[in-house]
């Protein structure tokens, strides 16, 4: 349950925080930032805390995590130094499309990397790690793409409510679909 709130934690505080502070104006050092420039500001530590907390507890961060991380302090710290919301609304692009290329690499050389990652999670055979490495892939690859319609379609404010709940209800369903295919290519206890 503290691996889930340290991990889930930012991002709820990240929107409950934007909800609080999306109409006000803050000057400092005489340049004016909006609510959601001084909500991103905050969420880069707490998101950097909370990742130090998440590997004392855990004794390791996967390179997902870290590489998110990198990301976050990177396109975070964009939009703040240069007073512009669009470097982290393009974040999420990025970790997509990112983590879906190294997918498609690991494929293309006949590897699920994805079962480097998560095989003490879900012991499954070989080719379903196949199957379900291609389908997280395209997954993301859409995420992506979804991403970048919302942002730059639609305000400030939904895309916060696609970022905080969206993306978080996409995954969940996505792998609630993948049920037949854990089922099917499953590792029994013997094996």
């Amino acid at each position: 349950m503290l691996k889930s709130a340290l991990e889930f934690g930012p991002i709820l505080a990240f929107f409950v925080a934007y909800l609080w502070l999306k109409d006000e104006v803050f000057i400092l050092g005489g340049t004016a930032y909006d609510g959601f420039i001084v909500v991103t500001a905050g969420f880069i530590p707490v998101f950097l805390v909370c990742m130090a907390a998440l590997w004392k507890l855990t004794g390791h961060l996967s390179r997902m995590q870290i590489v998110t991380a990198v990301l976050i302090v990177v396109f975070g710290g964009l939009s703040v130094w240069l007073n512009d919301e669009r470097f982290f609304k393009l974040k999420p692009t990025l970790i997509y499309l990112l983590f879906g290329t190294a997918l498609g690499i690991g494929l293309l050389r006949g590897e699920s990397w994805l079962q480097a990652v998560m095989e003490g999670l879900m012991p499954l055979q070989d080719e379903g790690w196949m199957i379900l490495t291609r389908r997280i892939m395209l997954f993301f690859f859409g995420l992506a793409l979804l991403n970048e319609v919302i942002w730059r379609t639609m305000s400030t404010e939904a895309w916060v409510y696609f970022k905080t709940f969206g993306l978080t209800a996409s995954i969940f369903v996505f792998f609630i679909f993948q049920g037949g295919l854990f089922k099917r290519y499953a590792l029994d206890e013997e094996g």
